[in-house]
């Protein structure tokens, strides 16, 4: 196992968490951006008016997308074991 798979490895984890992470967090970003500017408009300073949203729609996209987020997950864990017996060289 050399010092360019184990880079190699890593970045694709990480690529991989980051594509898998960003609609999500740009879900719950957008919500929170629109609670905001609905609470400087109205002037309602309400801690829950601007949690409860956001972590509904993050749940809501976490089970919309749980089919895709499986399969990048299952597509990176099938190409990670083929690599094993070339990285074991």
């Amino acid at each position: 196992m050399t010092d360019a798979f184990v880079i190699q490895t890593v970045r694709e984890a990480l690529i991989m968490v980051l594509i898998i992470a960003v609609p999500v967090l740009a879900g719950g970003m957008l919500v929170g951006l629109i609670v905001s500017i609905l609470q400087a408009t109205t002037q309602i300073q309400e801690q829950s008016l601007s949690f409860v949203p956001k972590l509904i729609v993050v749940l809501v996209l976490l089970i919309a997308l749980a089919p895709w987020i499986s399969n990048v997950m299952a597509g990176y864990t099938t190409e990670l074991y083929a690599k094993i017996p070339a990285a074991v060289k």
